[in-house]
This record gives C-alpha cells, sequence and structure tokens, in this order.
C-alpha cells in the first residue's frame, strides 16, 4: 500500500523538491564565493605582513593554486550585486577620435591649415555629441577646402590610380569604428585579467563606452587601467649637442619677445639654482636596464656627481656676462635671458666614469658628447606649455621630440623628499613598438629586488631587436610606454632572443598593471574619461543593510499575517513565496543577470503578488466550503475559479515589465527584469506548487484543511 501511495504523489513531489534542489544549485556558487573572498583577504593580509617579497609571492601563489580556479569558477557563476549594492564605479569613456583622424594622416604633409582644422574640431567635438567624423569634414570644408586642400593632400589613398575622397572618407570611417570595437575589447580583457567581477561594459553612442565596475576600491589603480593607450615604443636617444643648440636658440627667441613685450609675461624662475644644488648633492641614478645583459651594463650616466667638476661652467669664466653683479641681480638677468632653459638643469656627460659638468647657456658653443636633462615636477607645465609653441617647436629638430620620466629619481625622492625626473631628446619615429611583445610577465630584478616587467618578442621582433641594438652600440635606447619613458638604458652589446625588460615601477602592484595592459594590447585611438561617479562602499553596504531590512520586515509581516488569516494554508502560502524568492535570485544568478536596489524593489512587489495570488485562491475554496461543497470539491473549484484572475493581472503586469525592461536603462532594467522572473515564479508556486503540496496531503488522506475557515463548520 505504501509503494502504491508513494507512486500516486511521487511527480507532486517532485515538483515540490526539484525547484528547492535548483535554488540551492544555483546559489550555493554565491554562497562558496563570499567564503573564498574570505580567504583570499585572509591570504592578502598575510602577503602584506611577510617580511620580504619572496614570501608575499609564495603566499599568494599557494592561495591561487589551492582555491583559484574555484574562485574563479565560483565568481562567473554566482549572483552579481550591482554598484548601488556593492560600491565600485561608473565610468563613462570617451575614444579619441580626433587623434585618430590626425594620426592617420602623413606626417610629412600635416601643415598649419591641417593643424587648424583638427583644434577647431577637437574644441567642437568636447562640447558636442555629434560624431568626430561629421565635425571634421565640416570645418575641412570650410578651412581647407577653400585654400585648395582636399583629404588626397593629407591621407594616404594606397593606388593612386582608385583614389578619391569618397574612399578616404569610407576608410577613416572604418578605420573609426574599429577602434572604438577594439577599444571595448581591450577594456574588457584588461578588466578581465586585473580581476573585476561583473563588470558591465557597454558602447554609447558613436564614440562613447559606458563601464561600471562593482566592488572596486582602488579607483586610482583603475583609471590608470582604462586610460593607458599602452603604446610601447623603443626609440633611440638623442641627448646630444643639436638639441642642446636648439635649447639656447629657443632661449634667444623667447628672450627677445619678452624683451619686445611680445612673449612670455616675465616670471621669477628660481628653480635652476636649486635643481643644480639638489642634483650636485647625491649620486646621479643608474640608468634603469631593459635586458639581463644590460643590466650587467654599466651606462654612461652612471656618474658620481658628488665630484662635479664645477669648474668647467662657463659661468666662472671670464666670459661670464654677469659677471660683477650681485647674486639676486645676476639671476633675475639669467633668468630674463634664459626663459627656457632656467626651467630644468643640463649636465654635460664627457665620457665613461668621468665628471659630469654643469651646463649653463651663456654661450652658443658647446662640447659634442652626451647631455642630461633634469626637471623639477612643478616645472613640467611650464616646459610642456612652451614645448607645444609654434614657434618653439620650429626651432627643435624635425626628426626629435621631447620625452619626460615616467618616474622621478627614487634616490633625490628618499633622500631629500624632492621630484626630479629626467627628459630626453628621443628620435620620432620609433625603432620598435609594442606589436611585437608576444608575452609580458611582473617580476623581481634578482640582483636588486626591484619590481620589472619582463617582456619576450615574437620571431620577427627578436630579429629586429637583434639587429637594431647590434647597430646602435655604446648608445641609448628609450623604452616609451605612452609618451613616458621608463628606462632608457645604454646597448653594451647586440641583444639576441627577443627578450627585454621595463623597469622603474614603484612596486609589485604597478608592475601587474603594466603586465595586463601590455598583454592585454594597445588602444589604437587614446581613451579618456569624461564622467565619473564612485558609490563609496559604505554606501553600498548601508544600501544592502536597508534593502534587506525592508525584504525581511516584508516577508516576516507577510508571513505572520498569512498564518494568522489562513492557518495551515497561510503558511503554505509563506513556503511558496519564500520559495519564489529563491527562485528569483537563483535565475538571475544562472542568467548572469544583476541584482540592484530597483531589483530588490521588484522582488518586494513580487512577494505582495505571490501572496494575492495564494489569497485568492483560499477565498475561492473557503467560499465553495461556505457554498457546501466537500473539501476536495472546494479545492478543485477554489484553484479553478481564481485561476483566470491570478493569469490576467500577472499576464498584464509581465508585459508591463517587458516594456519596461526593453525601453529602459539601468535600474529601470534591473527592476523590470526581476519583476518579471518573478512573476513567472508565482505562477508556478501559486498555482502548481501550492496545489502538489495540498494534493499530497489530500491523497494520503487528509479529509480537512486548515484555511481559515470557522472551526465550528465541519467540511467533509
Amino acid at each position: 500500500m505504501e509503494v502504491c501511495s508513494l507512486k500516486k504523489y511521487f511527480g507532486k513531489i517532485l515538483l515540490v523538491v526539484v525547484p528547492v534542489i535548483a535554488a540551492i544549485v544555483l546559489l550555493y556558487p554565491t554562497y562558496q564565493a563570499s567564503k573564498l573572498e574570505e580567504k583570499e583577504a585572509q591570504a592578502i593580509a598575510k602577503a602584506k605582513q611577510a617580511t620580504n617579497s619572496t614570501d608575499s609571492l609564495a603566499i599568494m601563489k599557494a592561495f591561487k593554486k589551492q582555491y583559484g580556479e574555484a574562485l574563479k569558477t565560483a565568481k562567473a557563476r554566482r549572483l552579481k550585486l550591482g554598484l548601488d549594492l556593492r560600491g565600485g564605479m561608473y565610468v563613462t569613456m570617451e575614444v579619441d577620435v580626433v587623434k585618430l583622424i590626425e594620426e592617420t594622416a602623413q606626417r610629412e604633409t600635416i601643415d598649419e591649415i591641417f593643424k587648424d582644422v583638427i583644434a577647431k574640431t577637437r574644441n567642437e567635438a568636447a562640447k558636442s555629441d555629434e560624431a568626430a567624423m561629421n565635425i571634421f569634414l565640416r570645418y575641412f570644408n570650410n578651412i581647407a577646402r577653400p585654400q585648395g586642400k582636399s583629404l588626397l593632400n593629407y591621407f594616404d589613398v594606397g593606388d593612386l590610380r582608385d583614389a578619391s575622397e569618397d574612399k578616404i572618407i569610407a576608410s577613416l570611417n572604418e578605420s573609426i569604428d574599429k577602434a572604438i570595437d577594439q577599444a571595448q575589447e581591450v577594456i574588457r580583457q584588461r578588466i578581465d585579467q586585473y580581476g573585476v567581477s561583473e563588470p558591465n561594459i557597454q558602447k554609447q553612442g558613436s564614440r562613447r563606452i559606458m563601464l561600471e565596475f562593482p566592488g572596486v576600491t582602488n579607483q586610482d589603480e583603475m583609471r590608470s587601467l582604462l586610460q593607458t593607450t599602452a603604446r610601447l615604443e623603443f626609440k633611440l636617444v638623442r641627448n646630444y649637442k643639436e638639441i642642446v643648440q636648439a635649447f639656447y636658440k629657443i632661449d634667444k627667441m623667447l628672450s627677445n619677445k619678452i624683451k619686445a613685450g611680445k612673449g612670455l609675461i616675465e616670471e621669477p624662475i628660481a628653480e635652476l639654482d636649486a635643481l643644480k644644488a639638489d642634483t650636485l648633492k647625491v649620486e646621479q641614478p643608474k640608468t634603469k636596464q631593459d635586458t639581463a645583459k644590460l643590466a650587467q651594463s654599466s651606462d654612461t650616466t652612471k656618474t658620481d656627481t658628488t665630484k662635479t667638476d664645477t669648474t668647467k661652467t662657463d659661468k666662472d669664466t671670464v666670459n661670464d656676462p654677469y659677471a660683477g653683479l650681485p647674486p639676486e641681480e645676476a639671476q633675475r638677468r639669467y633668468a630674463l635671458d634664459h626663459p627656457f632653459t632656467t626651467l630644468f638643469s643640463t649636465f654635460f656627460v664627457p665620457g665613461q666614469n668621468q665628471n659630469i659638468v654643469p651646463i649653463y647657456y651663456t654661450s652658443d658653443q658647446f662640447p659634442d658628447g652626451e647631455y642630461i636633462f633634469r626637471i623639477p615636477k612643478d616645472s613640467i607645465p611650464k616646459l610642456l606649455v612652451m614645448l607645444s609653441r609654434p614657434d618653439v617647436a620650429a626651432l627643435i629638430p624635425a626628426d626629435l621630440e621631447i620625452a619626460i620620466d615616467a618616474k622621478p629619481d627614487t634616490r633625490l625622492l628618499q633622500r631629500q623628499n624632492i621630484e626630479i625626473f629626467d627628459f630626453y631628446a628621443l628620435k620620432k619615429e620609433p625603432e620598435l613598438t609594442g606589436e611585437v611583445i608576444s608575452n609580458a610577465r611582473a617580476s623581481f630584478d634578482p640582483t636588486t629586488n626591484q619590481p620589472v616587467v619582463l617582456m619576450s618578442m615574437n620571431s620577427d621582433g627578436a630579429e629586429s631587436w637583434a639587429r637594431i641594438t647590434g647597430a646602435n652600440l655604446k648608445k641609448r635606447i628609450a623604452i616609451v610606454l605612452d609618451g613616458r619613458v621608463y628606462s632608457a638604458p645604454t646597448v653594451q652589446s647586440k641583444i639576441t632572443g627577443g627578450n627585454s625588460q621595463i623597469t622603474g615601477m614603484a612596486n609589485a602592484e604597478e608592475a601587474r598593471l603594466l603586465e595586463i595592459v601590455l598583454n592585454a594590447g594597445a588602444l589604437k585611438a587614446p581613451v579618456q574619461i569624461i564622467e565619473e561617479r564612485v558609490v563609496g562602499p559604505s554606501l553600498g553596504e548601508d544600501s544592502i543593510r536597508s534593502g534587506l531590512n525592508a525584504s525581511l520586515i516584508a516577508v516576516i509581516l507577510v508571513v505572520l499575517y498569512m498564518i494568522m488569516y489562513y492557518g495551515v494554508g497561510g503558511a503554505l502560502a509563506d513556503f511558496a513565496v519564500l520559495l519564489n524568492v529563491s527562485l528569483i535570485l537563483s535565475v538571475l544568478a544562472a542568467l548572469g543577470g544583476t541584482l540592484t536596489l530597483p531589483g530588490i524593489a521588484g522582488i518586494i512587489l513580487t512577494i505582495g503578488m505571490a501572496v494575492d495570488a495564494n489569497v485568492l485562491i483560499f477565498e475561492r475554496i473557503r467560499e465553495e466550503l461556505d457554498n457546501g461543497r466537500s473539501m476536495r470539491s472546494a479545492i478543485d473549484e477554489g484553484y479553478r475559479k481564481a485561476l483566470s484572475a491570478i493569469i490576467d493581472s500577472n499576464v498584464t503586469t509581465f508585459f508591463t515589465g517587458a516594456i519596461l525592461y526593453f525601453l529602459g536603462t539601468g535600474p529601470i532594467q534591473g527592476f523590470a527584469l526581476t519583476l518579471m522572473i518573478g512573476i513567472l515564479g508565482t505562477l508556478f508556486t501559486a498555482i502548481v506548487v501550492t496545489r502538489a503540496i495540498i494534493e499530497i496531503f489530500m491523497t494520503k488522506g487528509v479529509a480537512s484543511f486548515d484555511f481559515g475557515q470557522p472551526k465550528i463548520k465541519q467540511y467533509n
């Protein structure tokens, strides 16, 4: 008999048990991820307390080996929480399409007309949502075309027999579309490698990308990760006589304009003497090395400036134009005569292991050899402004550009707490680019224990690197990332194998970020953050607490009311409501959806709708019992008569939710999604699950069921 009875309601048991098991299975990764993140936090805390970097790395490697794969899998499958619940960053980025157009033009053809078009395009694009290409074409037609210029004058058209402006425009539009798509993909790869879970990355308009990063706590790192273009270039250093002579000419030109009242506003510049004094107090920092061979070599600038020969300066000769003047007056006149070179300090390197010589620009005669340029951090903006002037740029050799170190001199920073940067004259055309890098890996230099990024090149890159280093022995090659110099070592021997390294990182985390951006690839066009909102973790915690409290209060009140008013039937309805909430969360997790505060509001609304469905059913059952029907008959009729009203109300609400989801954005979509899932769950739990449980009881021979009906009546 027991076997026969079990067979009768086995299917109904499955209708109840399967959803419960499914909810547990789908929500388990959320629980697992939470526990593993606690273990990860403990491992990170231990790693920070480690006495050296080796122990720190060992702790993190052990954690990754034991839990890394499980944590990654759990994060991918867990229920995602939105910014309003976890805290994090909301960022809108814009691809610099104008820069892409400018760089697509042939460099040798760019003239003042084209620069004017680009400048006006950039100004308007910054204030408008119009496609940058349309703005560019409008200004080109208004400015360049009346002066006899066409797009063919500036852009490479390949086969001249098939050249046309339409093809140039089509090619530019295609490049822009590819650059935006590529930027979106590169950012996604960087974020994935960084370890941000559940990022939301969407394209907006013609040149913008919207990003949401729940749980991000280090905003500075994320900004660096997002905005780094990752353009890696290897360029020859040209700190030679020609650039010093150019600086001398710039001084003369600016000084004449100042004296004529046409140039810069005279400002007291006191950095020169302080910088030279600071530099003479400390040992010149060793040039950073980029390969194992270079690490063992000596750099031409590895000179102890405590032995600087100050007797060889022009200023101390009989030709000193400021001789005999009081120090303050001499400094004032020198600054007036040298508005450009007083921003930085210049040193001449006579030869290896020889004393470096401070250089003053009082004469146009400079020795042949290598020079060092050093500038205080506060003077860098002034230097960049001056270099951007057309009259200044015209005096710098056309094949050279100025680039500044990415990091200040660590020795000066540690000893005297001043930030001094080296800057370099580099050959504009790179000898090699980051496209040849096949792999980048953060590590530590075994000799200095400083963080480095080891790079491996593909076969073509290795061959080119061997040729370049072989052809430039005893010369310096700068490793430039996004226009900043990370290292500029002297080549001591031909380097084969295609291995190199970047130094200059402040810590292991910075090296890891550089590893990520190099492996993800360079952006075809620069990107910049135009809007940023940060939701602090405390706000996220408050939101979670408030949302959970509201949900719990709602559930408790509903549970108590249903039990008090509908008895056992009310308890059954409460079980169905809780199961419905579990199903909503589990389906969200399975679909990769994100739970937000509006989503919690949708869940609370669903709780009310689920209870309403059960109330309709129970009231119909009680009406049928009052009409004299038996318990079995009343249950059948109650479900049948309530069904149409339940379906009508839920289906119409579902359609409303669908409209909100497809036409709305962000928070509205979160509310609509949980509402739609909740409605489907309501129909299932209220109509199927509760009926199955009641049927199980009735099949076991229960003659009466408590729906809160008056006890004085007996229903059979």
